[in-house]
C-alpha cells in the first residue's frame, strides 16, 4: 500500500498539510491537516512500510500501547482508502 502520485505533505506555519497537485487536484480539492501522529503515519507509508512497522514505530516513539497505535493506523489507513488517496 502506498500513496497515489500526486498528494504531498508540506508543512505549513507549524503545521502539516496534505495537498494535491497535478491531474490529483481535479479530483481532491481541499487541504488535510494532520497532527504528528498522522504525519508520521503518512511519511512511513510514503517510505513503503508495512502497517506493522509503522505501529512499531509509533509505540516506540510514543511510548503508546500497540492497540492504540494500531487503532490510529489503522483509522487513518481507513480514512486516506476511503478519500482515494492510496493505491495497493
Amino acid at each position: 500500500m502506498k500513496i497515489k502520485k500526486g498528494f504531498v505533505l508540506r508543512d505549513v506555519a507549524g503545521r502539516s498539510v496534505v495537498v494535491a497537485t497535478g491531474t490529483a487536484a481535479k479530483k481532491f480539492r481541499g487541504m488535510i491537516i494532520l497532527n504528528d501522529t498522522g504525519k508520521d503515519i503518512w511519511q512511513g507509508l510514503q517510505m513503503g512500510k508495512m502497517k506493522e512497522e509503522i505501529i512499531d514505530h509509533l509505540v516506540e516513539d510514543y511510548e503508546v500501547s500497540r492497540e492504540k497505535a494500531t487503532e490510529d493506523v489503522e483509522k487513518l489507513i481507513g480514512q486516506m482508502q476511503e478519500s482515494g488517496f492510496l493505491e495497493e
